[in-house]
């Protein structure tokens, strides 16, 4: 699963607004011609060419058996893991969330967003994944649809997948395979922040969906993603700004979990996804590495 950075990957880095070499640039012109950016997607021009980043250094994973100092630790403050949630196979899971009124969203949403990407290897079993992505909860888009990340980030998030190998649906890609899902299954009314409870009540159907899809790199996207599968392992994650961060790897139910940008906010502050390509770079290092 290397990065090879062929027309077509170059085209979707062109369209993400990543600057190119000018050798890669002349290569991937013809497709990045097509304009095919959402609106109000504008690229801000870069005259220094940026090459793509090498790995940047990385803490690995730290397993809670593992000495590790009490500054960068905090003690769990969510919830022990319902036991009824934490036996539950896939297609339970799914079903679980579908009729799930354990808080207030239930009562306004049109449907659940439970995650989407590669499809099940058999019926009611979680497939198989190298990656997971991590948003923060549905919007209204995702809240018609059922599906998490459509609309203007979807497209963006789409593009950036593509970018280092990954296809949202495909049970085969060159960058392994891949599943979306967010932290909170309901839509906030008007796509307001999540509340503290709703994230608490929540999370176990995501930890839970960690554990079946086993996968081997998660990458969390945004602030509320990111305190979420952090708040047991870095001390003050509430309050640390998400770029401070970023740049190297964290543990989530013993998965690395790398930090980066949600989606929406780069369609709000563009010149910000040359750090997210960089993040994603980051996250592909780190899925590389052999397991054991």
């Amino acid at each position: 699963m290397s990065l090879s950075l062929d027309t077509r990957r170059l085209a979707m880095l062109a369209e993400m607004g990543i600057p190119l070499p000018p050798q890669a640039a002349k290569v991937a012109a013809p497709d990045a011609a097509i304009d095919e950016q959402s609106p109000g997607l504008p690229v801000t021009p870069d005259p220094t060419p940026v090459s793509t980043p090498a790995p940047m250094p990385v803490r690995l994973p730290v397993r809670n058996d593992a000495p590790v100092s009490p500054a960068a630790i905090v003690k769990p403050t969510t919830p022990a893991m319902p036991s009824a949630v934490g036996h539950l196979g896939w297609a339970e899971l799914r079903q679980a969330v579908a009729s799930c009124e354990g808080c207030t969203l239930c009562q306004q949403r049109r449907n659940t967003v439970f995650g989407t990407g590669a499809p099940d290897p058999a019926p009611g079993e979680a497939p198989q994944v190298d990656w997971l992505i991590v948003g923060e909860a549905p919007g209204e888009n995702e809240d018609l649809q059922g599906e998490p990340f459509v609309g203007q980030a979807g497209r963006l998030l789409d593009n950036m997948l593509k970018a280092v190998g990954l296809e949202r649906h495909a049970e085969q890609a060159p960058g392994g395979r891949v599943y979306i899902a967010n932290v909170l299954k309901c839509r906030p009314p008007g796509n307001r922040n999540p509340h503290p409870d709703e994230v608490a009540r929540c999370e176990p159907y995501l930890r839970r969906q960690v554990v079946l899809l086993r996968p081997r790199i998660i990458v969390a996207m945004g602030r509320f993603a990111v305190q979420s599968l952090l708040r047991d392992s870095v001390a003050d994650v509430e309050s640390l700004p998400l770029g401070r961060l970023r740049g190297q790897a964290y543990a989530y139910e013993g998965v690395p979990v790398v930090v980066t940008y949600h989606p929406a906010y780069l369609l709000r502050n563009p010149i910000e996804k040359r750090k997210a390509w960089a993040d994603l770079c980051l996250a592909l290092s780190v899925a590389n590495r052999p397991q054991g």
